[in-house]
């Protein structure tokens, strides 16, 4: 993938902030351990909720029950905002993923993507591939990649407001 355009809003910086870089950015997403999706529920109300993830391949993943509630908000509206960061006021950077979820079945892709859970987060994430799903001792879960549109990036110290846009 290109480097995202990078959009800086001054408004809501301080004055002396600059645009925070792409590539601290993606770090945040990649390092980090905990996230929270935000799903749309059939009748327009969001459903957040934490989970692990992986930032990967220019794209966040996660996998997922298929007859739990973000599975099945995904099954009707693919719309997606996933956030990280810290509950600090001063210092640190939040960062949210706003993109479409597509399921990932590719035998390969999970196989890659596997390996890259059980690289982050240790055995106890281990997952084997079956058709179209990863396998864990819990049962089966579906696979999905969340494509960025815009990532927003909050820096804290200076506070900073940036927009990373893709495509």
């Amino acid at each position: 993938m290109d480097a995202p355009r990078t959009d800086f809003d001054g408004r809501y910086s301080d004055e002396q902030a600059t645009a925070i870089d792409w590539s601290d950015g993606r770090r945040r997403l990649e390092e980090a351990e905990l996230y929270w999706i935000t799903t749309v529920r059939p009748d327009g109300r969001p459903h957040v909720t934490p989970l692990i993830g992986l930032w990967l391949d220019d794209a966040w993943w996660c996998c997922t029950g298929a007859d739990e509630r973000k599975a099945r908000n995904l099954a009707s509206n693919p719309q997606v905002a996933v956030t990280t960061g810290c509950n600090d006021l001063h210092g640190g950077l939040d960062v949210v993923v706003e993109g479409t979820a597509e399921r990932a079945v590719e035998g390969d892709v999970l196989t890659e993507v596997a390996a890259a859970y059980e690289a982050k987060y240790g055995e106890e994430w281990h997952f084997d591939v079956g058709d179209g799903v990863f396998v864990h001792e819990a049962g089966e879960a579906l696979v999905f990649r969340i494509v960025p549109a815009a990532v927003f990036g909050f820096g804290k110290d200076p506070y900073a407001q940036t927009c990373w846009r893709f495509g």
